[in-house]
């Protein structure tokens, strides 16, 4: 994805406010918000019927923790990038569900800015976003967590 790029980005979150609240700052980041879903089906329904660059999934949605399920099919099936957001790390598989990064809630601008920008590859340290901790990319705590992996 291209840094300058206005990115299409699906949100998965069933908390309305959280959802409306992510919406108006993606938007004032120059982005555009193309659907918010609440569940699995919703969600991988308009990940079909959209064709979004970029997918922020809560892990646990309306109908469960589905959110795992929603990234396998978002990242496998139609090529889109994902980011979890979750407040419980725990429940992210060990695979990550193809999801690139995680952004802890309660969620900030700054974690937001972080993963957009990692993303789109602006930030080429990620083992600085990942000191953060209000982002985290999967593949800078995999290098941390095993100096093996490279």
């Amino acid at each position: 994805m291209s840094p300058s790029k206005s990115l299409r980005i699906l949100v998965v979150e069933d908390e309305i406010l959280i959802a409306l609240e992510l919406e108006s700052l993606l938007q004032d980041l120059g982005h555009d918000v193309i659907g918010i879903a609440a569940s699995c089906e919703e969600a991988v329904a308009m990940g079909k019927n959209l064709a979004p660059d970029l997918a922020f999934v809560d892990i646990h949605l309306s109908d469960g923790p589905t959110g795992v399920d929603v990234s396998r099919c978002l990242t496998g099936e139609l090529g889109v990038t994902v980011l979890f957001m979750t407040a419980n790390a725990k429940r992210i598989p060990e695979d990550c569900a193809g999801a690139c990064g995680v952004i802890a809630k309660p969620y900030t601008e700054r974690g937001v800015r972080e993963a957009l920008a990692y993303v789109t590859s602006e930030q080429q340290d990620e083992r600085q976003a990942a000191r953060t901790m209000t982002f985290v990319p999967f593949g800078a705590l995999r290098r941390e967590d095993n100096p093996q992996v490279s």
